[in-house]
C-alpha cells in the first residue's frame, strides 16, 4: 500500500440543474494544485437529493457519466459520487467509481431514506462494492447507509477505507459527527464522510461537516458551512499500527445478512 492523496469537494448543489452543477464542479476542481489519486463528490452531486427521477435520471452512457470520465482522465485519478440512474426500467441512487481509463464500478444505495420517501422512487441495492486503489481496499457507501453498522461492518478486514457520500441535513449533523468516528473506530478503518452545503430545493439546510477520521479516531480533515476543495494524504502505516496494536477485528462475530 502507498500513501493515498484524496481530494474532497464539499459543494453547493444547484437544485435539479445538471448542466449548472457539472459546470460549477469543473470550475471548482480547477483549483486543484497537486496530484491526487481520488476525487470524491457528494450524493446526487449533479441534481441534489431529488425524488424527480422520471425527469432527471440518466442512462449509464449519459452526459454525467461522460463528464466523470473526462474529469478522471484530466486529473489521472478516480472520481466517485452518486447520481440518479435509470437502468433496465428502474431508478437507482447509484454511486459510480470512475477510473482514468474509462472503466468503472458502481454501488446502488441499499438503505433508502423512507422519511424522505426515497424508497417510493428508487430500487435498493443488494451488494457491497469493494474497490482497490494503490493497494488500498475501499468500500464506498451512500448517506443513510451510515446508520446501519451491520451493513458497514468490516468483516475479515475486507476494506481499509470507508467512504460515505451524502446529502445529510444540518438538523441531524450531531448524528453525522457521532457516527462517522464510531464507524472508524469499530471497523479500524479510515472513514471519509463527504457532504454538501447550502439549502436544497426543499429549503433543507446542509452544513457540510465533511470529515476524514483515522482508524484511531483522530480527525484528519474537517470543514463546515462553506464550499471547499481540499486535498489531504492518508498513510497506510497508521492503519497497520492500529490494527497491529489492537487486533479487535479478529474477535468480531461472523454473520450473514439476509434480504
Amino acid at each position: 500500500m502507498e500513501n493515498l492523496k484524496i481530494t474532497t469537494y464539499q459543494g453547493y448543489l444547484f437544485w435539479e440543474n445538471i448542466d449548472k452543477n457539472l459546470q460549477n464542479i469543473t470550475l471548482r476542481l480547477g483549483g486543484i494544485r497537486e496530484k491526487t489519486d481520488l476525487i470524491i463528490l457528494p450524493e446526487m452531486f449533479n441534481t441534489g437529493f431529488s425524488m424527480d427521477a422520471e425527469r432527471l435520471a440518466e442512462p449509464m452512457n449519459g452526459k454525467t457519466m461522460q463528464w466523470m470520465q473526462e474529469i478522471a482522465t484530466k486529473y489521472n485519478c478516480v472520481v466517485t459520487g452518486s447520481m440518479i440512474i435509470k437502468d433496465a426500467g428502474k431508478f437507482y441512487n447509484r454511486l459510480i467509481w470512475m477510473r482514468a481509463d474509462g472503466t468503472y464500478e458502481h454501488y446502488d444505495k441499499r438503505h433508502l431514506f423512507a422519511m424522505g420517501k426515497e424508497h417510493l422512487t428508487y430500487t435498493p441495492g443488494k451488494s457491497k462494492l469493494i474497490v482497490e486503489l494503490n493497494g488500498w481496499k475501499i468500500c464506498p457507501m451512500i448517506c443513510y447507509d451510515l446508520r446501519f453498522p451491520v451493513w458497514l461492518r468490516n468483516v475479515d478486514e475486507e476494506y481499509d477505507m470507508l467512504i460515505i457520500v451524502a446529502n445529510w441535513p444540518e438538523k441531524r449533523a450531531l448524528h453525522w459527527r457521532t457516527l462517522i468516528p464510531a464507524r472508524a473506530v469499530e471497523n479500524q478503518s479510515y472513514v471519509i464522510g463527504l457532504n454538501r452545503v447550502g439549502h436544497d430545493g426543499n429549503e433543507v439546510y446542509h452544513s457540510g461537516d465533511s470529515t476524514c477520521i483515522s482508524p484511531n479516531g483522530d480527525v484528519v480533515y474537517y470543514k463546515r458551512d462553506e464550499e471547499d476543495v481540499y486535498t489531504f494524504t492518508i498513510n497506510p502505516d497508521e492503519l497497520a499500527r492500529v490494527r497491529r496494536a489492537m487486533p479487535f477485528l479478529r474477535d468480531a462475530d461472523k454473520f450473514e445478512i439476509l434480504d
